[in-house]
């Protein structure tokens, strides 16, 4: 055992009440997570025309609901139509209602021999997806989905985890909007 690192770290005179005050946040937040929303009726559930495209909002962190992990939303892709192309660090899941289409993946291609390098694969990975089906997008992969039937909508409810930002890592990109997306001013 070494006393001097022992010596060393018992010096300094610097105080804090870091621990009491922790405690005291934390029951704090306890009685306002309460308060939050336990149940979310569809009426409540806002629609949003997004450069993602057309998605209603089930649990988002902005709805005071006591969810405080995932941000959950449907997004319906008209006939024959696309959602935006994006890429976030969470990784992102999604669950097909009714509808058929396709997603095209760039996963990205990284690596740290000499210095970090960052790119996403020329060519996307094609998925193709129908109702009942689950869907895993990898942690920053450039993805967009396409609705592959002309006459119905597709219909589908996406999950991401927001403890990526929670860790100060709040980074999601919109390469390129939704086609039908109009951007408001």
């Amino acid at each position: 055992m070494s006393y001097g690192e022992a010596k060393r770290s018992m010096k300094g005179t610097a105080t804090a009440k870091y621990y009491e005050e922790h405690l005291k946040e934390s029951a704090d937040w306890r009685k306002e997570y309460k308060a939050k929303k336990g149940i979310v009726k569809a009426e409540e559930m806002p629609w949003e025309d997004s450069p993602q495209g057309r998605i209603k909002h089930v649990v988002n962190e902005k709805m005071n609901t006591r969810e405080c992990a995932l941000d959950i939303y449907q997004q319906v892709l008209p006939p024959g139509g696309s959602s935006g192309k994006h890429r976030h660090l969470a990784e992102e899941v999604f669950f097909v209602l009714e509808g058929k289409g396709y997603d095209l993946h760039w996963d990205l291609k990284f690596d740290c021999t000499d210095a970090y390098v960052w790119d996403w694969e020329a060519e996307p990975k094609k998925f193709e997806w129908e109702a009942g089906d689950f869907v895993y997008i990898p942690p920053y992969s450039m993805h967009q989905h396409f609705n592959a039937d002309p006459k119905s909508p597709a219909r589908f409810v996406t999950a991401s985890s927001r403890i990526i930002k929670a860790l100060g890592l709040d980074w999601i990109e919109q390469v390129e909007p939704a086609p039908d997306y109009k951007a408001t001013k």
